[in-house]
């Protein structure tokens, strides 16, 4: 009989669970830490991601890869957003703010401006932003077009992102505004 207060124990984690923890703990941390850059945040969604595996475990899901707790992570995190970005929308309608209608000429203008900063990129910078972000293709595949090694193109897209966020901050917007 168990004393009040106590719980009860269940069986013993899978040994394979805590093994892909000892794995995964890492990647999944440093990629939750490199998109939100917040250590706390990143800790929370790490913890709820290894949450879900074990429940995923126990509800018979099978085996969990560092590829499915990564994706898992990924989830996580848009979730937080989602819910940021709710919590703001409820705040400002609470504040009296109604929600700012979208002028469909800033939508526009942002498009020739990123336009604009995207042509004034090299040519190598260009055409890997272009096949990820407009053709929506896979890193991969942008590789394979490219000709260069996944690695390669990953920190091509890396210093080509850094070259585009850089001009766009310096470059005016169309009509002559900063």
């Amino acid at each position: 009989m168990s004393s009040p207060g106590s719980r009860a124990v269940g069986p013993p984690p899978d040994p394979g669970l805590l093994s892909l923890y000892d794995r995964a703990l890492p990647e999944v941390y440093g990629y939750l830490l490199a998109r939100c850059g917040r250590r706390a945040l990143a800790e929370d969604l790490t913890a709820e991601t290894f949450l879900a595996a074990v429940r995923a475990e126990a509800d018979g899901g099978g085996p969990t890869t560092v590829a499915w707790l990564i994706g898992t992570a990924r989830h996580k995190l848009v979730d937080h957003w989602r819910r940021l970005e709710r919590e703001e929308r409820g705040l400002r309608l609470l504040e009296g703010g109604a929600e700012p209608a979208e002028d469909p000429w800033d939508e526009q203008l942002d498009a020739l401006r990123a336009q604009q900063v995207l042509d004034q990129l090299s040519p190598a910078h260009r055409a890997a932003l272009t096949l990820r972000y407009l053709d929506d293709l896979p890193v991969p595949r942008v590789a394979a077009l490219l000709g260069r090694t996944l690695h390669a193109t990953e920190a091509l897209l890396v210093r080509a992102r850094t070259a585009f966020r850089r001009q766009y901050e310096s470059t005016e917007q169309p009509g002559g505004a900063p």
